[in-house]
């Protein structure tokens, strides 16, 4: 049962990803028809003032020794650097050890995976330090296109507000959708988002050191409106098909049709948040032959469909 929670914080603190953690477990809401839960704040240092930013501090009142046996033990975002206290990676090893669940909100991943708890599992964290996280800890399965992940006891959330989506998942995991929707009524937020987190990746156009492949880069964003095969851009080049494409992943990493495929995606999200285009002609100005062309590839690439991306970007 998800009865005790504790968050557990050391250094700066991220005053968002605590308060999500407080929200969802730390306050009284059995007025509403949701359990109790026991809600403690532990630190290495309890009692001492731990920095939030702009000359505020929060005070933890507990020490780690109380959070052993908590059912969930949540970190909120932090460092991403490898000097972690080591009583708190110990601390988080021995939860798990005991049975409980662990729970990261954005940065708060590296601590788990410097406690060795992601070794061999799936996990998330926001999309900036993905590769970082990967990088140094090759171990752990990164995967920055979702909210959260559940893996065993383990359960890892992207950015700040995905946060909340992981917190409720947890709620309604243990006390089914009724009680997860009154908190998420209570929060004004939806239950559950659809979606992961690539909708709100920028994707920028990635650079080419070679000054004949950025010249036809250039020349294929300028004229994605068109019907671009991979035989006209070879004979641009002065290259065979075969020759052409197997530079073109030497140069930009991924093949013509895929890196096409997304500038045209990267172009239609442009116009979906700047323009009140209807999706059909948004698809003809970005190169697909159709809207439900459009929607599948804008889907595969984004997570979400251009109208429920327009609806939550345009400006």
């Amino acid at each position: 049962m998800l009865n005790k929670v504790a968050v557990l914080l050391y250094h700066r603190v991220a005053l968002f990803e605590f308060g999500v953690i407080n929200e969802v477990f730390g306050l009284d809401r059995t007025d509403d028809g949701v359990p109790a839960f026991e809600f403690l704040i532990c630190s290495p240092q309890p009692g001492v003032p731990l920095d939030i930013g702009n000359g505020a501090f929060v005070v933890p009142p507990h020490a780690l020794s109380e959070c052993l046996d908590a059912d969930l033990v949540a970190i909120p975002g932090g460092s991403t650097d490898p000097d972690f206290p080591p009583e708190v990676l110990d601390a988080l090893r021995t939860v798990v050890d005991n049975g409980g669940r662990v729970l990261t909100v954005c940065s708060g991943a590296f601590a788990a995976a410097a406690a060795g708890l992601l070794d061999g599992r799936r996990c998330t964290t926001h999309w900036r330090y993905g590769s970082k996280l990967a990088r140094m800890y090759p171990d752990a399965i990164v995967d920055t296109d979702v909210l959260f992940v559940d893996d065993g006891p383990i359960t890892t959330s992207a950015g700040t507000a995905a946060g909340i989506d992981a917190a409720l998942h947890l709620v309604r995991e243990e006390f089914g959708p009724e009680v997860a929707n009154r908190i998420a009524r209570r929060m004004v937020v939806p239950p559950h988002r659809d979606g992961g987190q690539r909708q709100f990746v920028e994707a920028p156009i990635p650079e080419c050191d070679s000054d004949g492949f950025a010249g036809v880069l250039e020349w294929m964003i300028g004229n994605l409106d068109t019907e671009i095969s991979v035989d006209a851009l070879a004979g641009r080049m002065h290259m065979s098909t075969r020759t052409f494409a197997r530079r073109f992943v030497d140069e930009v990493g991924i093949s013509p049709h895929k890196w096409l495929t997304e500038q045209r995606v990267l172009h239609a999200r442009r116009l979906l948040e700047s323009t009140d285009l209807p999706v059909d002609d948004v698809a003809g100005k970005v190169g697909f032959a159709s809207a439900t062309l459009l929607r599948h590839h804008f889907n595969a690439t984004v997570g979400v469909s251009p109208t429920t991306y327009r609806r939550r970007f345009a400006r």
